[in-house]
């Protein structure tokens, strides 16, 4: 659970901004959207080795190349 304490110096407005931030670091609403809809274990699995593969894809686009 999330939690904002809001002491009388603050304003709403800043403890709303402030629980927003919470909210999006702690990745509540991505896990929520997520599972709406039943995926096959295939499919995640497919999923993830396609990220994987991407983000090998990314490191070596950016290691530099040996030159002889």
């Amino acid at each position: 659970m999330v939690y904002v304490k809001v002491d009388k110096r603050k304003s709403i407005e800043k403890a709303i901004s402030i629980f927003k931030r919470k909210v999006k670091e702690s990745g509540i609403l991505l896990e929520l959207r997520e599972r709406q809809e039943f995926k096959k274990p295939s499919a995640v699995k497919r999923k993830k080795r396609a990220q994987a593969k991407a983000r090998m894809r990314q490191r070596k686009e950016k290691r530099p190349t040996k030159r002889l």
